[in-house]
């Protein structure tokens, strides 16, 4: 891995990490932004199939940056994404966890933590949309991505159906 690319994933994961209201599935735009229409390290199917292995994996939300990272500059990459995505959001989080208790009760407080509750939803909504365009690149895709949005949107099964049904679809039209 370059110097170049270990400084680029350092800047863009590490600015991210700070916007990173809602986790990191919210900012799933932005890497999209970053990885693919910014630096060209990889194709919009390149990035789903590895947001897909990475919601596969047990674990939070944030693995995909280490995926990335691992893509663009083997274990090297994979560890100065994942450090670049987590440290600074663990600092903040520490520091703010500890204002929070200091201003606890305060209106204004409510105020500004509800105030992010329609950034985070907005942003995780962003964050499907990506999704949904790098992979519905035919009528079957696009049926069936639909489809599993309705299913867990109006349904109280568990996605795991979703997970199950798309396999199926998918071994079906290999």
């Amino acid at each position: 891995m370059t110097a170049t690319i270990f400084w680029q994933l350092v800047l863009g994961f590490g600015a991210i990490s700070l916007v990173s209201v809602g986790g990191g599935i919210a900012v799933l735009p932005e890497m999209h932004r970053l990885v693919v229409e910014v630096h060209g390290w990889m194709s919009d199917a390149d990035f789903a199939r590895r947001f897909a292995l990475a919601q596969a994996a047990p674990g939070p939300n944030v693995l995909v940056v280490g995926l990335f990272g691992w893509h663009v500059g083997g274990v090297p990459g994979m560890l100065t994404a994942t450090l670049a995505m987590t440290l600074p959001t663990s600092f903040m989080a520490f520091g703010f966890s500890r204002l929070r208790a200091r201003l606890a009760g305060r209106f204004w407080l409510r105020v500004v933590e509800r105030g992010l509750v329609p950034i985070a939803v907005g942003l995780i909504g962003a964050s499907g949309l990506i999704l949904a365009q790098g992979t519905a690149t035919g009528w079957l895709p696009a049926l069936v991505t639909a489809a599993s949005a309705v299913f867990v949107w109006r349904t109280d099964f568990s996605p795991l159906w979703v997970l199950g049904a798309g396999a199926i679809v998918g071994l079906a039209f290999l």
